[in-house]
């Protein structure tokens, strides 16, 4: 079977055993290597000669080993990884040479991180740190201030008050707001504010109770959480790509298997259309309807949409449709936008 693969593959180069340009496979091998006088165990990949058998040494593959252990021996060892260091430059919109500096180390100390060199663990941990809160990269900014330029100093801090900012919702908001970006390619600020609420609606319908303790507002284009409005305003009608949510890579952790399953279920059939499809939608039920109740379609309005409200008009969607299933809410969403519910 690997032979067949291997003649399949169309990678070609010379076999030494063979003596000839040979076809091959890349398969995984284990290894085990020593490294500070400690075992470490490996997973490598390497070629396969589709006629002998035998390993083919092949341009880039060492290269390509080197980073597959250097990537498996950060995570063993708990060690920061190049890419988020990378990441952490991009959230604070520091160069590399400022962050290193504004972290306490030498001007090259960074520097030389991206280019392979291997961290000590206290320095891994004060990267990780920086990585983990806005409040630990604040206190560097300002202990090391003198070391940096007043621009790159007012660029960092001005960007660690946005990510301060992005703390100011629940835990279980910000967990649904980084799986719904995980699940869906492109999302706007207005589809994010619909499927929140949608997401907060069927849940309700389907387990007796909100997810978020945040509660949304009747605007004039529907529902509306005004914390997460603040978030992600300066993205105004395009989707959001925004560096600051690198900080929440753990932060669907926090969900329950229900909540992701419900969010899935909302990606998957809510997800499929633009925001003003889904405020049409939302502008046909009865919970934004009953709110806006008094105001004319132009007139700004706050009022709370209750969850009450939201949780007893989806717990009778539910019993027509049943919405525990993606079918029944594609079901309901067809139904709404041919205005037959």
């Amino acid at each position: 079977m690997a032979e067949k693969n291997a003649k399949n593959s169309g990678r070609r180069d010379f076999c030494i055993e063979c003596r000839k340009e040979t076809e091959y496979l890349l398969q995984r091998r284990d290894i085990v290597k020593i490294i500070r006088d400690k075992e470490y165990d490996f997973e490598i990949t390497v070629a396969i000669c589709a006629e002998c058998g035998e390993e083919m040494s092949i341009p880039g593959l060492i290269d390509k080993n080197v980073q597959e252990i250097d990537r498996q021996y950060r995570t063993v060892e708990g060690l920061v990884a190049t890419e988020d260091i990378e990441k952490l430059m991009k959230i604070y919109k520091i160069g590399k040479a400022p962050l290193s500096l504004a972290l306490g180390f030498g001007e090259v100390t960074v520097p030389r991180y991206l280019e392979g060199q291997v961290p000590s663990r206290e320095y891994s941990d004060i990267i990780k740190a920086a990585l983990a809160s806005p409040a630990f990269m604040k206190a560097r900014l300002k202990e090391n201030r003198e070391k940096i330029t007043d621009a790159a100093y007012k660029k960092a801090m001005a960007a660690a008050d946005s990510i301060e900012r992005l703390f100011s919702v629940s835990k279980k908001m910000l967990g649904a707001i980084a799986y719904v970006f995980e699940k869906l390619e492109e999302v706007t600020p207005l589809m994010l504010q619909k499927l929140l609420y949608f997401i907060q609606g069927v849940y309700s319908a389907l387990y007796g109770k909100p997810v978020f303790a945040e509660d949304c507002r009747a605007w004039i284009h529907g529902p509306v959480y005004p914390e997460v409005y603040e978030l992600f305003r300066d993205f105004k009608y395009n989707p959001i790509d925004d560096a600051r949510f690198a900080l929440l890579g753990e932060t669907a952790g926090v969900l329950t298997e229900e909540e992701k399953r419900v969010i899935e279920f909302v990606a998957n059939t809510f997800g499929m259309y633009s925001g003003k499809v889904l405020e049409r939608i939302t502008h046909n039920e009865e919970p934004w309807k009953n709110a806006r109740k008094g105001y004319g379609d132009s007139i700004p309005s706050s009022e709370i949409v209750p969850k009450e409200s939201i949780m007893k008009y989806y717990v009778a969607v539910n019993r027509k449709y049943g919405i525990d299933t993606e079918e029944g809410l594609r079901m309901y969403i067809h139904d709404m936008l041919d205005n037959k519910v």
